[in-house]
């Protein structure tokens, strides 16, 4: 695996489902296994998008006395509309992000072949999350004030035509990839308060996601968004430190890992690690990035796939990560050492070398050499 997984025969799926430890080695339990898992998830749809959607359409119809029942503003912290409206923060989060995924491919705007049939039922009379987004929206509508003090109210809904397209939502009883994305992460939100949902969670998802709902095996690839919630999961509980703000300088942080970026580029490479230093070049510059989500923002989502092979198969747990950063490094060393601090931020913000392979190769020889 870590020298490329063949992407024939929905290897790559089977590989990364294993090496993210979602399946056992043992073939034999494979079957009962997902079906447990996927029934799982199932359930969670229930829970967690199905019954508040409920809830929520039956307000309307079947209101008690609100000076008893809970109400919309009820300033209990245990309120089931406090909880809702939380929720929704959350949600409007996820959607503008998962909205932006990878925009320079159609995949994540197509139609999926699976939707999920338990919401998307025309029966179905509740609040879906599509739904949700639509009226928070319009009820969060940004009011301008012009000088004059007259208020203008604009809907976010109607903007400039280019993020129109944004907010296009398909026909009823079709769900785009993005949707699926976006109920993943709403739901591992809910699962997950302590952590709930962090921007660039979106980026983590979204290759796991696609490796999934292009499996050629048509019975893997309907529970794409069943076994991509259960993956990422897992690799979140890997790398979960390094969206929790709480831990940026504790040895699980992301701050002790951008140093060890740079203690072992001075390790291979002292004198490009004297420039950067001599330059205040810091690693937060751009090593943040890099190592949060997973080097997935650098390159094109193939590529990411591919670097995602050897980031998995890593028994170290992403110790080859910092040397996948060392050897981009060491690769542009010639043009940082001649560039002064903007040319070099420039390259670092935006990294010149599109070749994957050859930063792979390098990070293997650095391996070696240690």
């Amino acid at each position: 695996c870590s020298a490329g997984i063949p992407f024939d025969g929905g290897l790559r799926c089977l590989c990364w489902k294993i090496l993210l430890n979602y399946l056992p080695l043992e073939k034999a339990l494979w079957s009962s296994l997902l079906k447990k898992q996927r029934d799982l998830y199932s359930q969670f749809l229930k829970e967690m998008i199905i019954q508040p959607g409920i809830a929520k359409a039956n307000l309307g119809v079947s209101r008690e006395d609100v000076t008893l029942e809970d109400h919309p503003l009820n300033p209990n912290p245990d309120s089931r509309w406090n909880t809702y409206f939380k929720d929704n923060e959350v949600l409007l989060q996820i959607d503008k992000d998962v909205r932006r995924l990878y925009p320079d491919m159609a995949f994540f705007q197509r139609p999926t072949d699976y939707p999920c049939l338990l919401i998307l039922d025309p029966q179905n009379e509740f609040e879906t999350l599509r739904k949700r987004v639509e009226q928070t929206t319009l009820k969060s509508q940004t009011v301008a004030r012009n000088r004059s003090g007259v208020t203008n109210v604009s809907s976010p809904l109607k903007t400039t035509p280019n993020s129109l397209s944004e907010y296009e939502v398909l026909p009823n009883g079709c769900e785009a990839h993005w949707e699926v994305v976006e109920r993943i992460l709403f739901i591992y939100a809910k699962l997950n308060p302590g952590i709930a949902y962090v921007q660039g969670m979106n980026e983590i998802v979204g290759p796991l996601y696609y490796t999934f709902a292009t499996d050629p095996n048509s019975e893997w690839k309907e529970h794409a968004e069943a076994d991509t919630f259960f993956c990422f999961t897992n690799l979140m509980a890997e790398i979960r430190d390094n969206f929790i703000k709480s831990l940026d300088d504790s040895q699980c942080g992301i701050t002790y890992k951008m140093e060890k970026v740079y203690s072992t580029l001075k390790e291979k490479d002292v004198e490009l690690y004297l420039k950067l230093q001599e330059q205040n070049i810091k690693p937060q510059f751009f090593a943040f990035r890099w190592l949060t989500l997973l080097l997935s923002q650098e390159f094109l989502l193939p590529d990411v796939i591919r670097i995602w092979d050897s980031l998995f198969a890593d028994d170290k747990r992403f110790d080859f990560l910092l040397l996948v950063c060392c050897a981009m490094l060491t690769l542009i060393r010639d043009q940082l050492l001649e560039g002064d601090f903007t040319l070099n931020m420039r390259l670092l913000q935006d990294y010149p070398i599109s070749d994957v392979h050859l930063i792979l190769k390098k990070a293997k020889e650095l391996q070696d050499s240690k």
